[in-house]
């Protein structure tokens, strides 16, 4: 029993400890909250997280009483504050109510950390890699429709070409075949006059 702390040395660590690991710790705060009504022993207003000490000295398990306690925890298990309760029924050496304090903030503190903006890097990883694939989608298909536009003009080309070509071809053979029809004829009438002054000639 001369390990037992009293209720003003428990007090005293368990400000000391809350306080190195970062709450602002106010001494017996009167608290007022879901019908409950009790002077705690210390308290973080902002955080939400304090410890209540329970000694026969000052008469605190009729200040808090079993129902009302029952409903601190209660809310304590949806997460809306985090009370440290200790009983002196349970007699504890300073090193073991350090440990179970550093136990109850450990655990408070793992549940209270973050989850939701892990899983809303997810979805937008998640959003920005389905945009991605939408994009490579639109270039593929805009990169198809540019090359059978090319190619489709590409033939046109050719096609317009290989015409043009057939009616230069076309119009040179039009106006070679008068040329050889004329020097055909002239040659035959230089044919006949010959033979009409030969003819003459062996008259006389």
């Amino acid at each position: 029993m001369a390990d037992t702390l009293s209720e003003f040395e428990g007090c005293t660590l368990l400000a000391r400890l809350f306080r190195r690991r970062g709450y602002a710790i106010e001494r017996n705060v009167m608290f007022r909250e879901y019908g409950v009504e009790f002077h705690v022993d210390g308290w973080d207003s902002t955080a939400r997280v304090g410890f209540e000490f329970l000694t026969s000295e000052d008469d605190d398990h009729d200040d808090l009483t079993l129902e009302e306690y029952n409903t601190l925890t209660a809310a304590q298990h949806r997460g809306e504050l985090a009370l440290f309760i200790i009983d002196e029924v349970e007699p504890l050496s300073a090193a073991d109510l350090l440990a179970e304090a550093n136990g109850f903030l450990d655990e408070f503190e793992a549940d209270r950390r973050p989850r939701k903006p892990v899983a809303k890097k997810s979805a937008r990883k998640k959003t920005t890699t389905k945009a991605a694939k939408r994009s490579s989608a639109k270039k593929a298909v805009k990169k198809a429709a540019v090359k059978k536009a090319a190619v489709k003009k590409a033939a046109a080309k050719k096609a317009a070409t290989k015409q043009a070509v057939k009616k230069k071809a076309a119009a040179g053979k039009a106006a070679k075949t008068p040329a050889k029809k004329a020097t055909k004829r002239s040659a035959n009438k230089g044919v006949t006059k010959k033979a009409g002054k030969k003819k003459q000639t062996t008259r006389r």
